[in-house]
């Protein structure tokens, strides 16, 4: 602590940041007019100070947040010496400080008399941004001038004053405006919150005394961080894992990486991962930074703070022209996908380093599923953006989550009743997924089903998907989770289902059915350790199935009961 900073005060100013960006969370969910931000919560609120450097985070996506230092970077590249009170700053462009189209972030600069003292941040995952599909998420585009509308650092607001002209641009060239303005509207009562807040801390500590606390903050963060990295072993750690194909090419596309640790430090490169490819699953170098901090992040202490003091113990690169770095003007709408796998890649190699910190892969991350199209009568436009969260691989001490969302999202599955009401969209089921769980003496998470039928006369179907060919991992002689499965039917009827790719955009008709299965979680340690009345449990909840367990686990469940003969026997002839 600096010498007029005591600890109670450091503390007090600590957590008033917290509150503050969690209150931005709750002001967003509350506020939003759409689906996807207000009930799935594909969205994320931070506080940076002047220098743009994050100070803290809300609970929400986190794959958002580790983007938004390039994101600064950008912002002030354009508006560095003309920044003034009343601004607001809007930009989405991949190659200009965003990550894909959907997701808009909102700078609003705060100034405490003449003084620039911090940024309140809100990003939000907006239902639509135009281009050639509804929902602007499609994994088929090919380049970016397809996506949608890009929006380069433009300022909304200019000293207080509205830009009518740009709120009319983004009117015009999407397909729900009232939806759109109005998550526009709710970033921009939010980060009023934020300069509310963070003007209150000012007034009661002063501004001079505020700027000395961020930055003994900032270090703080940072020693924390340099503390854990110097006890983890000095070395190379390797590993790769993949995604099933671009949706134009199902050959399997590595993702590698190298975390070197020396010292306090770790360097991070994806040398060796695969170039960038005609689909858009391609992702911004910001958003493989966001995914490795957040992979890495998970293994430190619950007491490091969230901010960029972590930031400054870790260099992370990737070749120009990658998947992970691309080239102008590749495809990045389905860039989500490459950020899960990135930090499933960036924890497998942690679990050489830290292997009691790291859990099994989960599902890969969420499945989406989009809808869209227009009533026949009245030629309104529907655009359900539906993101399926699954399943928690199997940890160190305890079973995977089943049905929980993915660390990297923080989000929500839609409830029935909101899409129902809101979409021309029945759901037929929607429930966990039996025997999807990778064994192990700690079983990985059960996964996700939901069928949709399709209520409308006509409609695009878009699936994003994934870990079709390489199922979830696990670890230390843990079996992989279940594959994720697309079933589709257009008569309707689940005798006529067809095997769908993982990646899909197609034209459906009236009465159309869709199943989806999500892959499981992978399982944690040898399957033959877990014990015969864990296993017993899990067939009577229904989670496994008795063959299952014969097959996976080796105990044998006879009716309620446990054949505990014939368990040791199957387990003794599997080890032999």
């Amino acid at each position: 602590m600096t010498a007029s900073i005591d600890p109670v005060t450091f503390a007090v100013l600590k957590s008033a940041l917290e509150s503050i960006v969690d209150d931005m969370a709750y002001t967003v969910m509350r506020t939003a007019r759409s689906p996807i931000v207000r009930d799935v919560l594909d969205y994320s609120t931070t506080m940076c100070d002047a220098q743009g450097r994050i100070l803290a985070q809300a609970k929400t996506v986190a794959l958002h947040l580790g983007a938004v230092p390039d994101a600064v970077d950008s912002l002030m590249k354009h508006y560095g010496d003309d920044l003034h009170p009343g601004d607001v700053i809007i930009f989405n462009d991949p190659y200009d400080g965003g990550m894909h189209l959907p997701d808009i972030f909102m700078f609003k600069p705060i100034f405490s008399g003449d003084r620039h003292v911090g940024f309140s941040v809100v990003i939000c995952h907006h239902c639509d941004m135009g281009g050639r599909v509804p929902g602007s998420n499609a994994s088929d585009s090919t380049e970016i001038f397809q996506e949608g509308l890009r929006i380069p650092p433009l300022k909304l607001f200019s000293k207080g004053v509205r830009n009518d002209t740009l709120f009319a641009m983004i009117r015009t060239n999407v397909r729900l405006p009232a939806l759109v303005v109005g998550d526009l509207e709710a970033q921009l009562a939010t980060c009023a919150l934020g300069e509310r807040e963070l003007l209150r801390l000012v007034d009661k500590y002063g501004a001079d005394m505020l700027e000395e606390f961020l930055e003994e903050f900032l270090d703080y963060g940072e020693r924390l961080t340099r503390k854990a990295f110097a006890e983890w072993p000095d070395g190379d750690y390797t590993f790769t894992d993949y995604i099933d194909g671009d949706g134009f090419d199902e050959t399997p596309i590595p993702i590698k990486v190298t975390i070197t640790v020396k010292g306090d430090h770790l360097t991070v490169d994806f040398t060796g991962s695969a170039p960038q490819v005609r689909g858009a699953i391609n992702s911004t170098l910001s958003f493989v930074k966001s995914a490795t901090y957040l992979g890495i992040r998970c293994v430190l202490d619950n007491d490091v703070p969230n901010n960029a003091g972590i930031y400054r113990c870790i260099d992370v690169s990737a070749p120009k022209g990658t998947l992970l770095n691309p080239e102008f003007p590749a495809p990045v709408a389905a860039r989500a996908l490459t950020g899960y796998r990135v930090a499933d890649t960036v924890l497998g190699a942690l679990a050489g380093i830290v292997p009691g910190r790291v859990a099994a892969a989960g599902e890969g991350g969420n499945s989406v599923v989009c809808l869209g199209g227009y009533d026949k009568q009245t030629r309104e436009p529907f655009i359900l953006v539906d993101m399926i969260n699954g399943a928690l691989g199997g940890r160190a001490t305890l079973d995977g989550v089943d049905g929980v969302t993915n660390p990297c999202q923080n989000m929500s599955n839609m409830p029935v009743e909101i899409m129902e009401a809101t979409y021309p969209i029945r759901i037929e089921e929607y429930g966990l997924r039996p025997d999807s769980c990778g064994a192990g003496k700690q079983r990985g998470g059960l996964s996700v089903i939901r069928s949709y039928r399709l209520l409308a006369d006509e409609a695009v179907m878009q699936l994003r998907t994934d870990r079709y060919q390489t199922r979830p991992y696990g670890l230390f002689g843990g079996a992989p989770g279940a594959p994720s499965l697309n079933l589709f039917a257009q008569s309707g009827a689940a005798e006529d289902f067809e095997l769908l790719n993982s990646k899909v955009t197609r034209e459906i008709t009236r009465g159309a059915l869709l199943r989806h299965e999500q892959a499981g979680g992978g399982g944690y340690g040898n399957p033959f350790d877990r014990t015969p009345e864990a296993v017993l449990e899990d067939v009577l909840d229904g989670k496994i199935t008795v063959g299952f367990a014969r097959k996976e686990f080796g105990v044998a469940v006879n009716g309620n009961t446990l054949d505990m003969v014939e368990t040791e026997a199957l387990r003794r002839a599997q080890v032999a």
